[in-house]
């Protein structure tokens, strides 16, 4: 049941406060309790089974570890109360199905404070089988040859009587009746008067070759073929461990109907031992292996490591062929599991039902919504919130959500307890960086030797995704505690040894930067360009090679998101206890962060936007010279966009003669700006020096189809894209592919449709707004003169491209509805068609457009309407649109004689 939280209590006057520990609910782990039991029962009741097999693979540990603070030892309790049927805190969890018989929970915390050695471990599994109220006679036995040898004079009642440790065992005071009667039992057998003497000289002489002898009044003891050999064995600590195989032995002779599966739940098993030291992690696991049909329930820090081959000398079984449970590829239970953290609405039900009055959360719904994002799903966190709560509520401040928008020196504390000073060094240099590798992370830690970055990525608040260009993460909350608020532990480091890891992890970055784009390898290119901005801003760096890593983004023309968080000063506490955060002022870092983030996002929202920004940064004068061109020529790209052809003009002129890295891309806009206006004999007298770096192949196609020339301009876009998926270019590849659908859809149907869905393929993963548009407008040309509901669509992607300021994509739209309309010579809608794209044309900007919709019909265009500059004259291209327009036609009539 939910008993009073004192600590809570004891804050407050208020007696109408109500505070009460709650436990989440943690389903799916009691639901890996139930699937483990119900897998250890089946082996033991299998006909097959052997106590007495030391080879078979083991199945009978549950593991589950996560970072402190977690909730691993409030599980471990709880599950002992679920199993014992006092659970009402656990009420919504299942009760365990009687087909898996009697459970006997036996709870043990390592804690280095409780003081439990291993002979408390093998006396608290034997207290709590003796609530079978049966003798254990091979254990007993044993037991008595230790207790002789190990307390000479001190009977095992009043020892147990001594330690506070023990009473917890409502079968301490009934142990050593058994044991006496196990004793009687074996006396007997052994002709002996009364029970059996010292197990020493004649008397253990005497028992262990009545043993082996297996005389038949013995027989029963003599079928523990191992009972001999280990009374036989000087009792210390280390023969100890082995009698774990008697326990299991005698367990495995009572009859089914008294039979029972022993649950030993072991928690803080972090404390055990550290990584190179495993004594007594050696001695627990032979306890587990030796006790094939007992369930362990693991609670610690740490993942067991005993599936590792290497630890092969350290432990008795080492490797995934002893423990096939224990690997991480495992599905089976029973297995390891990582203690998860709570999500959102679990960790606002605890506050909600942590502190009520008037049975209503005391809590404010801002004020929890704070606690919750800022906790990262941690109990702990949860927990500390609350007691911050009332302390401030009882000094007279209403708690407000600025109150808590800070980090807990106690985190800190709790991660750091079982660390190296090595791994604290690797854990303080990590939480610089969003995702890392070992070597990385040995780079930026300073240190010569991988180490102690291979032991930390092994701790629970280190979470992998394998997937990721580097596979290793810190938990956020930890992050965020590690760096705001490091302040209690002794070797705590200062603003020096934090600048200097920065600058490690950045140059490291910088060479991984190098190789990704050396391999092709564009997510850690990414991932090296948004860590590296962030450092560089966080800690005032040189941009040194993110110079090349903001081109090489550029160039890539895929435009992932390089959004990094907002960044603010160092906090400092108000009178109050509040954290007042201050803005940071902007540098050339964060001039290339908003720029980038800016083009990126051009793909995502209005160009207007885009432009805003890249005008605000270009103003702030904190972009380096060598930079400018980027956010100039993209504030450029956007006026063309938005109908700003004069700006648009300015700027593009402007770097194409600073002649810098973006100067082709530049020349080539003066290319598209030009062909806007219909001059086409200037792009093609231009367009030579472009080359294939100034994308020369897709502005031939961009020059050849308005001509009519389909197949020259198919023909163009097709070596772009091919030139691209060449040189690892997925953007460009991507776009020329989409202006090759359009292109290709003026003509043949069944060939447009498969390059549309080549454009679709070559689409995906890549963020191409203009390019997709671009798509759908060749969807649109293919469906022209078939699809009656073709204005409709037309109307949809106009308006599609208006709302993020793309006015081409907009004019195509209405093009193709011309083109529909002339395919069906129905002059009605081919005029309401021109209607529609002549609001797209703005003087001679898109007049060729309107132009062609009058060509392809064979109509004679109006007197006032700015004329094109045609290649081959208007009278050639007259002839090839419209006998475009007749194949169509010609196509559709044969589909319907079909």
């Amino acid at each position: 049941m939910s008993r009073s939280d004192l600590r809570a209590l004891f804050r407050s006057n208020n007696r109408d406060l109500k505070a009460v520990d709650v436990f989440a609910d943690r389903e799916s782990e009691w639901a890996a309790v139930t699937q483990s039991l119900s897998t250890v029962r089946a082996l033991t009741t299998a006909s097959g089974f052997d106590v007495e097999d030391l080879e078979a693979p083991r199945r009978n540990v549950l593991a589950f570890y996560g970072v402190g603070g977690i909730g691993k030892t409030t599980l471990s309790r709880q599950i002992v109360h679920h199993l014992t049927g006092d659970g009402e805190a656990t009420a919504q969890w299942p009760a365990l199905d009687p087909e898996l018989g009697r459970a006997i929970p036996v709870r043990v915390d390592l804690a280095a404070p409780s003081g439990v050695d291993f002979e408390s471990l093998v006396l608290s599994l034997r207290l709590a089988v003796a609530e079978l109220g049966r003798p254990m006679p091979a254990f007993d036995l044993a037991l008595r040859r230790y207790w002789e040898h190990n307390h000479p004079g001190e009977p095992l009642e009043e020892y147990l009587r001594s330690r506070s440790f023990f009473q917890r065992f409502a079968s301490s005071m009934s142990l050593s009746g058994q044991v006496q009667s196990a004793l009687a039992d074996a006396a007997q057998a052994l002709l002996m008067p009364g029970t059996v003497g010292s197990l020493v000289g004649s008397g253990l002489k005497a028992t262990v070759r009545a043993l082996r002898e297996r005389r038949e009044e013995t027989r029963l003891l003599s079928a523990c073929r191992r009972l001999p050999d280990l009374l036989e064995a000087d009792p210390d600590q280390d023969v100890l461990s082995y009698y774990s195989h008697l326990l299991a032995w005698d367990l495995a002779q009572l009859p089914p109907q008294e039979n029972a599966t022993l649950v030993v739940l072991l928690d803080t098993f972090e404390d055990v031992g550290d990584r190179t030291h495993r004594d007594l992690e050696r001695l627990i696991q032979r306890m587990v292996w030796l006790m094939p049909g007992t369930l362990f329930v693991i609670t610690g820090r740490n993942r067991l490591q005993w599936d590792d081959e290497h630890l092969e000398g350290q432990l008795d079984w080492a490797g995934e062929r002893h423990w096939p449970h224990l690997g991480a590829q495992t599905t089976a239970e029973p297995r390891q599991h990582r203690v998860g953290y709570l999500s959102a609405e679990d960790a606002e039900r605890y506050l909600c039902r942590r502190l009520t009055l008037d049975e209503r959360p005391f809590m404010e719904e801002s004020t929890r919504r704070t606690i919750v994002a800022r906790s990262h799903g941690l109990p702990l966190y949860l927990d500390l919130a609350v007691m911050r709560f009332l302390d401030l509520h009882a000094r007279g401040h209403t708690p407000r959500p600025d109150d808590f928008s800070h980090d807990f020196p106690a985190l800190v504390a709790r991660t750091f307890r079982d660390l190296t000073a090595p791994e604290r060094q690797v854990l303080r240099a990590v939480s610089l960086l969003d995702s890392f590798s070992v070597p990385l992370a040995t780079a930026a830690a300073g240190l010569d030797r991988d180490a102690p970055a291979l032991q930390l990525v092994d701790r629970p608040f280190i979470d992998t995704d394998h997937a990721a260009p580097w596979p290793y993460s810190l938990h956020g909350l930890v992050r965020a505690a590690v760096r705001d608020a490091d302040s209690t532990s002794e070797d705590r480091w200062s603003e020096a040894d934090w600048q200097r890891a920065a600058q490690r992890a950045f140059t490291a970055l910088g060479s991984e930067f190098r190789q990704a784009r050396e391999s092709g390898d564009r997510a850690r290119l990414v991932a090296c360009l948004q860590q590296g901005l962030r450092l560089a801003r966080d800690h005032a760096l040189d941009l040194d090679w993110l110079a090349d890593a903001a081109y090489a983004y550029v160039d890539g023309m895929i435009w992932e998101p390089v959004e990094i968080p907002r960044r603010t000063t160092a906090c400092s506490a108000d009178a109050d206890g509040r954290i007042q955060p201050s803005p940071v002022g902007s540098g050339a870092a964060e001039a290339l962060a908003t720029t980038l983030t800016a083009v990126a996002r051009r793909q995502r929202q209005h160009r207007e936007l885009t432009s805003a920004a890249l005008s605000e940064v270009l103003g702030s004068g904190s972009l380096p010279a060598h930079l400018r061109e980027i956010a100039e020529y993209f504030r450029a790209e956007c006026d063309r966009d938005l109908g700003r052809f004069d700006a648009s003009m300015a700027g593009m002129r402007s770097v194409a003669e600073g002649g810098g890295r973006m100067a082709l891309d530049a020349s080539r806009g003066l290319l598209h700006l030009a062909r806007r206006l219909g001059h086409f004999p200037d792009v093609q007298n231009a367009i030579d020096h472009l080359g294939t770096r100034g994308r020369r192949s897709r502005t031939l196609g961009d020059l050849w189809w308005p001509q009519g020339r389909i197949s020259l301009s198919c023909a163009g876009y097709a070596r772009g894209r091919d030139d691209a998926e060449s040189a690892g270019e997925r953007g460009e590849a991507a776009l020329a592919q989409a202006c090759l659908a359009f292109a290709a859809s003026f003509g043949d149907r069944t060939r447009a449709r498969e390059q549309i869905a080549r454009s679709a393929d070559l689409l995906r993963g890549v963020t191409a707004r203009w390019a997709d548009l671009q798509r759908q407008n060749a969807e649109l040309l293919c469906d022209a003169g078939a699809d009656p509901g073709l204005p409709q669509r037309a109307a949809s992607v106009a308006a599609e491209a208006e709302s993020t300021g793309l006015t081409s994509s907009a004019a195509y739209a209405r093009l193709a509805e011309c083109f529909h309309a002339a395919v069906l010579d129905d002059q009605a809608a081919l005029g309401d068609a021109r209607e529609r794209l002549r609001a797209h044309v703005r003087g001679a900007e898109f007049a060729y457009l309107l132009e062609l919709s009058y060509l392809m019909a064979d109509d004679t265009p109006p007197e006032d309407l700015p004329r094109a500059q045609w290649l081959d004259g208007e009278d050639q291209t007259r002839a090839r649109w419209t006998s475009c327009v007749a194949d169509r036609r010609q196509e559709l009539i044969g589909l319907m004689e079909d």
